[in-house]
């Protein structure tokens, strides 16, 4: 089940970043503090792709990110970039470090793969929650109501309906 939320929320992505040009994708918004959409685009691939890239060490340091400009600034890169991360997503479960800097202090935490995704995928969804802040004001520019929207809190409301 946690695949097919990740691949559900990344579409969901995919679909939103179709709809930008390259300017509207890379331009500083007010709404994001001066950051784009680009910006917590690449945030939310490299998420991604630094864990499936020291899976097979079995240590993840989410700092040690690549920080891609040419994610952030080109939506048919980017769009590649979030395709080839639901293509290498799926694997076996297994024990991960987590290291991390923090205060000055190496933190090292015993975690493992599926708990890394769920964490990944409600990274995701924390991102894009801020991505819709700033498009909402584009009226252009058509985006899910549950963009952005956690997976219990979805669950939740469909109770409340019924």
């Amino acid at each position: 089940m946690l695949i097919p939320s990740i691949n559900n929320s990344l579409d969901e992505l995919i679909e939103l970043l179709n709809q930008l040009s390259d300017e509207e994708y890379s331009k500083s918004c007010f709404e994001l503090s001066g950051s784009s959409i680009g910006e917590h685009t690449r945030h939310i691939v490299e998420m991604f792709q630094c864990l499936v890239r020291n899976y097979d060490s079995g240590i993840v340091n989410y700092d040690k990110r690549d920080r891609n400009k040419l994610i952030e600034t080109n939506t048919d890169f980017a769009i590649q970039m979030i395709l080839d991360s639901k293509n290498s997503i799926s694997k076996e479960n297994k024990n991960l470090e987590l290291q991390q800097i923090i205060d000055g202090n190496a933190v090292h935490i015993q975690s493992n793969y599926y708990r890394e995704l769920l964490y990944n995928l409600e990274h995701c969804i924390h991102h894009q929650a801020l991505i819709k802040v700033a498009i909402l004001k584009c009226e252009s520019i058509a985006v899910d109501d549950n963009f952005g929207v956690a997976r219990s809190t979805i669950e939740y409301r469909k109770q409340c309906v019924q």
